[in-house]
């Protein structure tokens, strides 16, 4: 079998069951638009899709993925700017609620940034991974100056949780970001799923601590 073969198969389910059941769904969404109330930064790991973790229908959530759930801080120079166009759009454009920072466990990304395995590799060879993780180098030497080893399951842990603290930390960097909290208007939200056991946990806005979700 041809490996795109699953994928037909799998659009062939989806035109039989999920398009036929909300037909007037995805009706609405293409007469009306979208009008999405929350945005989700997750990472690209196959195994965490937030789509699935949310059990979100069509149109409910504006989701941007990448490498370790990062978001940038605001800079208006340097290269192409894709996280921030998302984010952009969704707040100015969409005006979305709020913006969930979705992190997990076992992330390839984390594991890159603590052992430092593409530091020295060219773009294209693993050079753009470790650019784009270095937005992770303060929070990584600070995790590992405690003399966790870089391959512990508690530094994966304790970096995978302060991903997303970082990213909430730099979306604050963004004037229509941080107006719109301020005026109530916009909430952040950050959040870290266990692929191992399904279970989400939540982090407290005053602490910073993961709690799992109760069921």
């Amino acid at each position: 079998m041809h490996v795109v073969d699953s994928l037909i198969h799998g659009y062939r389910r989806f035109r039989k069951a999920a398009y036929a059941h909300q037909r007037a769904r995805f009706d609405s969404l293409a007469a009306d638009g979208q009008a999405p109330r929350n945005m989700v930064i997750a990472c690209s790991d196959s195994r965490v899709d937030p789509t699935i973790v949310f059990d979100a229908g069509p149109g409910e959530m504006f989701v941007v993925r990448n490498i370790a759930n990062l978001v940038p801080p605001f800079e208006t120079g340097g290269g192409r700017h894709g996280v921030s166009a998302a984010l952009e759009f969704a707040v100015t454009q969409l005006e979305v609620d709020s913006i969930i920072v979705l992190g997990h466990g076992q992330c390839g990304g984390i594991h890159a940034s603590l052992t430092r395995s593409f530091d020295n590799a060219k773009p294209g060879e693993g050079g753009f991974i470790a650019h784009w993780m270095d937005l992770l180098d303060d929070a990584r030497d600070r995790v590992l100056a405690d003399g966790l080893a870089p391959d512990s399951v508690e530094a994966k842990r304790t970096l995978e949780h302060e991903s997303v603290r970082v990213s909430l930390k730099n979306l604050r960097t963004f004037p229509c970001i941080a107006a719109r909290e301020r005026q109530g208007r916009l909430s952040l939200h950050g959040a870290w799923f266990a692929i191992r056991d399904g279970r989400l946990h939540w982090m407290d806005e005053e602490t910073g601590v993961f709690a799992p979700v109760e069921d």
